[in-house]
């Protein structure tokens, strides 16, 4: 009898939507599964709904507490198998009614808290010659859409930071992968007060990311068919690219001078 895939699996944003129903997954499967989010009630509840859950609370954004609750899981369960790194917060509607601090807890957790994650779990993996380290970005990194500006602009960069570390650590042992899901139905895609097209729920993403991460490929990507809408809307040159954008999202229209 075979044990996990993944023997230790650590997930940041664990305590609600796509993490918590992936962690769930993976402990079912026999993973012990640490999950940090910032110390709630919600943490405290999801890791009493598994034995194989272990709560590590830390706030992704702060540097010195994400490493403290590295440190705690490498005293306790040794270097993990697998990290996805999924914390995130998202503000939907025009980047003008979005306040500069809002914007930059955006920033410090979508981005910086995956940097702080890496930086601290990524040299011991290196050195042991093995590990899985998946990102979680988002179809809305593939190209600036309206409404989305900050939180698809920490997705895009997202998706280059896993490019560049994927080249990094290829011939290393350690696999590195992006996840970029469409619209998936949890709290955080509640507060759209838009049509979400190709909704799929949260178990239906989790179990699309845990075949993937079974792969080699680097990104997994779902629902495929819109995936591949918004792949062929990245591609368009811009006298394009912005009309097209404006119809599909009702965005109001500004004869601006675009150039193609």
């Amino acid at each position: 009898m075979t044990g996990p895939a993944f023997p230790t699996v650590w997930i940041t944003g664990a305590s609600s939507g796509i993490g918590q129903t992936l962690a769930r997954l993976l402990a079912d499967e026999g993973s012990q599964v640490c999950l940090t989010a910032r110390p709630s009630e919600r943490l405290e509840a999801a890791v009493a709904g598994h034995p194989h859950f272990h709560g590590q609370p830390a706030d992704v954004s702060d540097v010195e507490s994400l490493r403290a609750a590295y440190d705690r899981i490498m005293e306790n369960h040794g270097l993990p198998d697998l990290v996805i790194f999924n914390a995130a917060i998202y503000q939907p509607g025009p980047t003008s009614e979005i306040n500069p601090e809002d914007a930059a807890k955006q920033i410090a957790t979508n981005l910086t808290g995956v940097v702080n994650g890496v930086g601290s779990i990524l040299p011991a993996m290196l050195e042991r010659g093995r590990g899985r380290i998946a990102i979680v970005g988002s179809v809305a990194g593939y190209r600036g859409l309206p409404n989305a500006g900050i939180y698809g602009a920490t997705k895009a960069a997202l998706i280059s930071y896993a490019e560049s570390l994927h080249g990094e650590c290829r011939d290393r042992g350690v696999q590195i992968q992006i996840i970029n899901p469409g619209f998936v139905e949890t709290p955080m895609t509640a507060k759209n007060d838009f049509p979400m097209p190709f909704l799929i729920t949260a178990d239906q993403a989790a179990q699309t990311i845990r075949h993937g991460l079974n792969s080699k490929r680097f990104e997994i990507a779902f629902p495929a068919k819109f995936v591949w809408i918004l792949k062929a809307l990245a591609i368009l040159p811009y006298g394009l690219f912005f009309p097209l954008t404006r119809r599909l999202t009702g965005t109001p229209e500004h004869h601006d001078n675009e150039q193609p």
